[in-house]
């Protein structure tokens, strides 16, 4: 379970270590601002190959039926180690708009520990190798890099 802080669109296509800490300094901002860190836990981030599903929870802790659906595919970057509080999440993901332009955003969720947070990243890691894996061998990627050179293009970056 983790609070969920929300996304807010980021620029720039290079994703490297670092990259998320000023989204989330101003998610973190906009999370304490609202009082929202009186409430428990209002999500379950679920982390699979191929998909990551955010089930929304209501004021008693159980789940909505509002979930977002972030294909593992378009995850650009993932980290778990933010210098606003080591418990933090984040991922960029690239959201395509109706006119298939698309834009990239930061979401955040916070954990109950850095432990937490870590274990998040490292979960979206095999996630990504997993599904890299499987898109690989079904055709759906080619690449001439070998399975080792690409695998480090998908790790986390969680400190």
């Amino acid at each position: 379970q983790v609070t969920y802080l929300g996304k807010i669109p980021t620029t720039g296509m290079q994703f490297l270590s670092g990259c998320t800490e000023k989204p989330v300094i101003e998610l973190w901002k906009k999370h304490t601002l609202a009082r929202e860190d009186i409430y428990p836990a209002n999500a379950l981030l679920e982390i699979r190959p191929f998909q990551v599903w955010l089930h929304h929870l209501d004021l008693k802790g159980e789940a909505t039926v509002h979930m977002d659906t972030f294909q593992v595919a378009r995850i650009a970057y993932c980290t778990a180690d933010h210098n606003i509080s080591p418990n933090i999440f984040a991922w960029v993901y690239r959201e395509i708009n109706d006119d298939l332009s698309y834009q990239m955003d930061c979401h955040a969720v916070e954990c109950e520990s850095k432990l937490e947070a870590k274990k998040l990243a490292h979960a979206m890691m095999e996630a990504f190798k997993k599904t890299f894996h499987s898109m690989k061998s079904d055709g759906r990627i080619h690449r001439n890099n070998s399975s080792e050179e690409v695998s480090h293009e998908f790790e986390s970056d969680d400190g």
